[in-house]
């Protein structure tokens, strides 16, 4: 029985290719409907108003100007939602 327990715990772990897919790809890969993306892009809207005037008072506090804490936060959004290694990690 512990044999069969190994075998299985074996086959069930994932590729290191799988492991540092990016979750964009494999949400495709899985089928992405009108439906998910209604609620994904309500799920942002809800992120980008507390993150974008959170940004802002963090650039003011850093010396810089609130344009700057603006584009870091939008840019770094993309970058972290379509690289992450994770579907349920918040990118905001």
């Amino acid at each position: 029985m512990d044999q069969a327990r190994r075998a299985n715990h074996q086959q069930a772990r994932p590729t290191f290719a799988e492991l540092f897919t990016p979750k964009l790809v494999t949400v495709l890969r899985e089928g992405y409907s009108l439906a998910h993306f209604r609620t994904d892009a309500i799920a942002g809207l809800t992120v980008a108003i507390v993150a974008l005037p959170l940004s802002m008072a963090i650039a003011i506090a850093s010396g810089v100007t609130p344009e700057r804490g603006l584009y870091t936060s939008i840019v770094g959004g993309f970058i972290i939602s379509a690289l992450g290694g994770s579907r349920f990690q918040i990118g905001g």
